[in-house]
């Protein structure tokens, strides 16, 4: 019967001519690719048998030549190609360092920092500055301009931002060629790290003497701040360019304005809407009436307080409210009434003689009819 097993040429990968250098070269390809420790998939340990076995044939050359002559029917019955433990990556490192081969494990266990080997000095954005300013609920409403004195890193003069004197100029480090990184052998194991020579940039450099190296150098800045209307606590206005400078060209960070504005000793903010109190007498609360109350803008309006107004109702003043960041227009002011309910002892001091007052109290509680002392919730 002949056999069903897969030419071992061609699970290698290569031609029947193929030299043992290219053998070899082969089996270390598949073997980063299939080997169990580094492909998790189910699958890969049965290729990787597979390469394996292919190997151990195809690098010995007694083996190798029997093969050829005689293909699989050469070791049917022998033994020789049965399956075998799948060696580790350690007896690979041996088998290929004791060889003189050394086995490329960049793809392995470097392949992360692959990009930063070289360390070249790329344009980095400038970081953004944060800073809070309080303000006025006045301000809120009208809108304001703020002076902002800010720290920041601005593109040092001297050296264009490059960080390196202009005519010292820039040379190839020579502990790494140029590379920006060094390789060590440790054992069995290739490690390469950051050169320690040129920190990983494959260049050595003159530090400015104005910045230090910084290519950049801090100074404070005085910022002219728009506020619109209608900002709130919370608000966060954008100053793009203000930021910190960028490093080797890079472009430089924002501020950032966070608004938080000051309690009022009349007004209550809540979103786009004002709440004030407002105070009336008893007989005003019960009759209705007429009273001024201030707004934001300067002004004083009227409002009517219907009759039978209790105490704690809102009364609503449309368009008297903060103006909307968003979308136009101004949100509304609400009058909280509170109903003054005097002292007796105010009530005399007043009048003199508070007998009368008490007296028509007294009367006015004999005709009002008793009230629901207790008032249920509903569900």
């Amino acid at each position: 019967m002949p056999s069903t097993k897969k030419d071992y040429y061609e699970i290698l990968g290569v031609p029947r001519n193929a030299s043992q250098e290219e053998i070899k070269k082969a089996f270390r390809r598949l073997a980063r690719k299939y080997h169990p420790d580094i492909n998790k998939d189910p699958s890969a340990q049965e290729k990787f048998k597979e390469i394996n076995e292919a190997y151990q044939v195809l690098s010995d050359p007694e083996k190798r030549r029997l093969y050829d002559t005689y293909g699989h029917a050469a070791f049917e019955g022998t033994g020789q190609t049965q399956a075998q433990d799948i060696p580790s990556i350690d007896d690979l490192l041996r088998e290929f360092f004791g060889e003189g081969f050394g086995f490329d494990f960049d793809t392995i266990f470097e392949r992360a920092s692959r990009s930063r080997r070289r360390g070249e000095r790329r344009p980095l954005r400038g970081e953004d500055i944060y800073r809070t300013v309080e303000i006025s609920l006045e301000d809120a409403y009208r809108g304001t301009t703020l002076e902002v004195e800010v720290d920041r890193d601005t593109e040092c003069t001297s050296c264009g931002g490059t960080g390196y004197s202009r005519d010292k100029g820039v040379r190839t480090c020579s502990t790494c060629g140029g590379r920006g990184h060094v390789v060590q052998k440790q054992f069995f194991i290739t490690i390469s790290q950051t050169c320690p020579t040129c920190g990983g940039t494959g260049t050595l450099y003159e530090p400015c003497r104005v910045c230090g190296g910084r290519g950049a150098v801090r100074s404070r800045e005085t910022i002219k701040v728009r506020i619109p209307p209608g900002v709130d606590t919370g608000s966060r206005l954008i100053v793009e360019g203000k930021g910190h400078a960028g490093r080797f060209g890079g472009p430089p960070g924002n501020l950032y304005i966070q608004i938080r504005i000051r309690p009022h000793r009349v007004f209550e903010r809540k979103g786009d809407d004002l709440y004030v109190d407002a105070n009336v007498t008893f007989p005003e609360a019960v009759l209705g009436t007429e009273i001024e109350v201030p707004t934001l803008s300067g002004e004083k309006v009227k409002v009517k307080i219907p009759a039978g107004t209790g105490h704690g109702d809102l009364v609503k003043v449309a368009g008297h409210g903060m103006p909307r960041l968003r979308g136009g227009g101004r949100g509304d002011l609400y009058v909280r009434v509170n109903i003054d309910v005097p002292k007796i002892g105010v009530l005399h001091k007043v009048f003199g003689d508070g007998r009368k007052v008490e007296k028509l109290l007294k009367e006015l509680r004999e005709l009002l009819p008793e009230p629901e002392r207790i008032k249920e919730r509903k569900p």
